[in-house]
């Protein structure tokens, strides 16, 4: 892979916080949550979950009433890309591309369209649309399989296993802009980046308690 390739993974904890990057790469944690695992393995379970019991499903690591998922699931297996999802050709497919490499936990081919890469988050969804990290890391995934494929790649999904919901990322201007921007922090960032705006993102930080390093602005510095 080319030398100043980025990982997946690093690029989507940039996108939500620079400094938490900055923390994994201290600490060397990168490697997630034992629980993570368990619910992304819901998404090769689709078939076998759609005939589950509601005892069962309440068992799982699902965040919605059994009810509500054996719902969702049904809607999902109207989709055209539905035996791909629940049974895909390749599963965690390591990729990389030009600028960034990491692993795509499904590649769908169906039919003559190009392969459709998806990223399983053990997150929850937002009401609309895709989290600016699953965004930026599901672009990244469909940059690295179209510098492999040769091809364009115009759009990638996102899975929300544990609540049985699947989204759509295209590779538009604004999104591809986003993955871009990020790729130029990540490369470009010295010492310990600033805090963010947004502090409500501390609160769901594993690395809330040892995030006390200072910064200084230009401003600070000049005594302005």
């Amino acid at each position: 892979m080319p030398p100043e390739s980025i990982p997946f993974s690093h690029l989507a904890r940039a996108a939500y916080c620079p400094r938490q990057l900055y923390y994994a790469e201290k600490y060397d944690d990168h490697e997630p949550p034992a629980e993570v695992e368990s619910v992304r393995e819901l998404a090769f379970r689709y078939r076998e979950l759609g005939d589950a019991s509601a005892d069962e499903l309440a068992s799982l690591p699902i965040d919605v009433s059994p009810a509500s998922y054996r719902e969702r699931l049904d809607s999902l297996a109207a989709r055209d890309d539905w035996a791909e999802l629940a049974d895909p050709t390749t599963r965690d497919a390591f990729l990389s591309g030009r600028d960034c490499h990491g692993v795509a936990h499904k590649l769908l081919e169906v039919g003559d369209g190009p392969p459709i890469p998806t990223v399983v988050s053990p997150g929850t969804p937002p009401e609309n649309g895709v989290w600016k990290p699953q965004r930026v890391r599901a672009v990244a995934a469909a940059k690295a399989l179209a510098w492999e494929r040769e091809r364009e790649i115009p759009r990638a999904l996102v899975e929300y296993p544990a609540h049985g919901i699947v989204r759509t990322v295209r590779l538009t201007t604004r999104n591809k802009g986003a993955y871009r921007r990020t790729l130029w922090t990540v490369r470009s960032t010295e010492g310990v980046p600033s805090r963010v705006e947004n502090r409500e993102k501390c609160r769901e930080c594993a690395y809330r308690t040892r995030c006390g390093t200072k910064t200084r602005s230009l401003k600070t510095m000049l005594g302005l």
